[in-house]
């Protein structure tokens, strides 16, 4: 999928292992795929969601990217692809009663954010 997204006229950027359940960032990123690069900074300030941060550092990235390796202008870009793919889980337990102890899973994704000029 990496080499589908470097044929793309724009530029991508991927944040990998972060520290959130993919579902949570799905919800994020289901906002702003399609949107202007300008109209997704502002969604992404103002929602209330812990996901938000990754994927406005991960989207500001890959904008830079686009302006600096192709010398697209950041007013032009569109999101044009937005997932959030399952990492490895962390396994750690919690002690519980009469000496037990219980697996808590505690879930990574990868997350890869696509942004390129509209055809017009």
């Amino acid at each position: 999928m990496i080499t589908e997204l470097r044929t793309i006229n724009g530029g991508f950027a991927t944040a990998k292992y972060i520290r959130m359940s993919p579902r949570k960032v799905r919800r994020v990123l289901d906002q702003i795929r399609g949107r202007s690069y300008r109209e997704a900074l502002i969604l992404l300030e103002f929602m209330p969601y812990r996901s938000c941060e990754p994927v406005l550092k991960l989207l500001r990235s890959a904008a830079a990217n686009a302006e600096n390796n192709r010398g697209l202008d950041p007013a032009e870009l569109v999101v044009s692809h937005a997932c959030a793919d399952q990492g490895p889980r962390l396994k750690r337990f919690r002690p519980r009663a009469q000496g037990r102890a219980y697996q808590i899973h505690k879930p990574t994704c990868h997350i890869t954010i696509a942004v390129s000029v509209l055809a017009s």
